[in-house]
């Protein structure tokens, strides 16, 4: 959400900048802007819509300059458009910002009763006025932005530009990440370390409350009280960084490939081949834990449901799930037998690194599973365990799900392990099915192609019903939400047996049914629900193997999947879900990787 690149370099930086808010249109936007100094003026471009827009005004209005700041803005307060676009400008100052600010009426009160002038509906342009005003009383750059972050609340990250300075540029974050990239005589930032692959590996990640001066020979890093401080230079692997397509049409389509190889090297990391057990810290302990509560958002949400069937099954564990954005308004009840677990792809989600805070005074131990070892998350958990999934770029998430789904399986068995509840062959045996997991997910991907036909049906559909049961109603979950996503079709989910209270009223002609039941003890149950929708002349797609498939007799529709071990089914069936999704979007002509209103990380609550 939102993505902010700044450059003090030795050359032109709108090109470099350009190109580096490019490497962050991942994030999701839908407007953008870019501001430098040359020769002493302040000046600024910015556009509504896609970059290539703010290509072409570059282009007719050239921006040149050594320094700059660039911003992707996802809107938030008031719509798209170019005066509520980033860079936001007042006096000598411009402020590109990432987040909320909590108590911007209150200051565009106070500022409009000193006589400020606002252009814009933006909480962000209250801050440039508030600095600009510093200034105009005769302080430095500076004490102007130090001064004017005491009087924000709320989450942010901040790059200040000032008029008459070349070699300046002063940052901060809040609840929000934000990186510093060293070079040699140049020195950058970054919402993350993708912004800046293209131009340095040597990275360093503020701290929650911090900010820097930056200037061509270096950075000054403050803490929240405003004390010098060092943090920790890390060098990145650029190629992991680097993205691009790989030959693929979209990110998403070249993120589904990559699963088989993905698992295949996280299983290697927690549980290389010809071992016996699992690899994992060794103050994890799931022995003295009377209750896991699990925390995340969105397609992670749906992860952790998964998962909730595997500890309470092969851990006896009780779990308690929760959304993030709930957790900590509803006074959750908390003791120090519990641990809790956070699910994040970003490791920045606002609203889970929010929870993660909350809960962390009150239980045993603070656990994530995250695919950003370096996110704010990872740091300010007692145990992070990356995914190893690599950079995901297309919004709709696909292998940073499934790899979650691995890492939260293996969890589950080590803790069965821990507790009792699992012997040594148990444990075992499901070992070796996770083993398995690549090669029947690649058997999953080769259906691609009676997906797509299938997909063309559901394409001309204006609402799409998703039943499953057990571990099968959460994949139907992230069914309707990948179809949400990214081809716009109004989709829901319901447990099957659900479906005789209330949604069954539904189900027309027109109404396509996606039915996930591979032939395991609910496979009865679940067919029996899905006669019920073709009663009513629904349009049933049955997703199952060649034993259910056989099971259920004369089925309009049918998706033959591999036959696999229960265990391992939803991350086999997630390969489907998302399949689906990709080839109905595609069928309808809308925008796969980057779709409407929507961001890959959620950084603002």
């Amino acid at each position: 959400m939102c993505g902010i690149i700044g450059i003090l370099g030795k050359h032109e930086v709108s090109p470099q900048i350009l190109d580096g808010l490019k490497r962050l249109e991942y994030r999701g936007y839908d407007s953008a802007g870019i501001a430098t100094v040359n020769r002493g003026q302040l000046d600024l471009r910015r556009a509504v819509g896609k970059l290539i827009n703010l290509s072409d005004a570059l282009v007719h209005a050239p921006l040149p300059g050594r320094v700059g700041i660039g911003h992707t803005r996802w809107a938030t307060h008031g719509g798209p458009s170019v005066a509520n676009a980033h860079p936001h400008r007042a006096g000598r100052v411009a402020v590109v910002h990432n987040g909320i600010i909590e108590n911007f009426r209150a200051l565009r009160d106070e500022l409009t009763t000193e006589g400020a002038q606002f252009s814009s509906e933006t909480d962000t342009e209250t801050i440039v006025h508030l600095a600009s005003q510093y200034l105009e009383q005769g302080v430095s750059p500076i004490e102007a932005a130090r001064s004017t972050l005491k009087r924000l609340e709320g989450a942010f990250a901040l790059a200040f530009l000032f008029e008459g300075e070349e070699d300046l540029i002063i940052c901060a974050r809040r609840g929000s990440p934000l990186c510093i990239g060293h070079g040699t005589g140049e020195m950058y930032l970054g919402s993350d370390a993708i912004a800046l692959a293209d131009l340095t590996d040597r990275i360093t990640y503020l701290e929650e409350g911090d900010w820097a001066v930056l200037t061509h020979d270096g950075a000054q890093i403050f803490d929240a009280e405003d004390r010098q401080t060092n943090r920790a230079m890390t060098r990145i692997n650029l190629d992991t960084a680097r993205v691009d397509k790989s030959g693929h049409k979209h990110f998403m389509a070249k993120e589904m490939a990559e699963q088989p190889g993905v698992l295949q090297a996280a299983m290697g990391c927690y549980a290389g081949p010809g071992s016996t057990g699992i690899t994992l810290p060794p103050e994890l302990d799931f022995s003295a834990t009377d209750r896991l509560i699990m925390v995340a958002c969105g397609t992670a949400h749906y992860a952790c449901q998964v998962a909730k069937y595997w500890f309470e099954k092969y851990a006896g564990l009780a779990v308690e799930l929760d959304i993030a954005s709930e957790f900590r308004y509803r006074d959750p009840v908390l003791g120090p037998s519990n641990m809790a677990l956070f699910v994040s792809q970003s490791g920045e989600t606002a609203d889970t690194l929010a929870a993660l805070r909350h809960v962390k005074p009150h239980v045993a131990q603070v656990v994530s599973v995250i695919n950003v070892p370096t996110s704010s998350i990872a740091r300010e958990s007692d145990v992070a365990l990356p995914i190893h999934a690599g950079p995901e770029i297309g919004v709709a998430s696909t292998k940073a799900f499934t790899a979650q789904l691995q890492v939260l399986a293996l969890l589950a068995l080590q803790a069965g392990l821990q507790r009792g509840v699992l012997d040594a062959r148990d444990f075992a045996a499901h070992l070796e099915d996770l083993r398995t997991v690549p090669g029947y997910v690649a058997q999953a991907l080769d259906r691609e192609e009676d997906i797509r036909r299938l997909s063309e049906l559901l394409s001309r559909a204006r609402d799409v019903l998703f039943l499953g049961r057990g571990v099968m109603f959460p994949l139907a979950l992230e069914g309707a939400l990948k179809l949400k996503e990214i081809s716009y079709i109004h989709a829901e989910a319901y447990a099957a047996g659900e479906l005789k209270h209330g949604p069954i009223a539904l189900v027309d002609k027109d109404l396509p049914v996606i039915v996930f039941a591979p032939f395991d003890g609910l496979f009865e149950k679940t067919v029996s629900n899905m006669q019920e929708v073709m009663a009513r002349q629904g349009k049933v797609l049955l997703i199952s193997d060649a034993q259910g498939l056989a099971h259920a007799g004369d089925v309009p529709y049918q998706l033959q999947m591999p036959s696999v071990p229960a265990f391992i089914a939803p991350i086999v069936y997630a390969v489907p879900a998302q399949l689906i999704a990709y080839h109905t979007a595609l069928h309808r002509g809308t925008d796969v990787d980057q779709p409407r209103n929507l961001a890959k990380s959620v950084t603002v609550e």
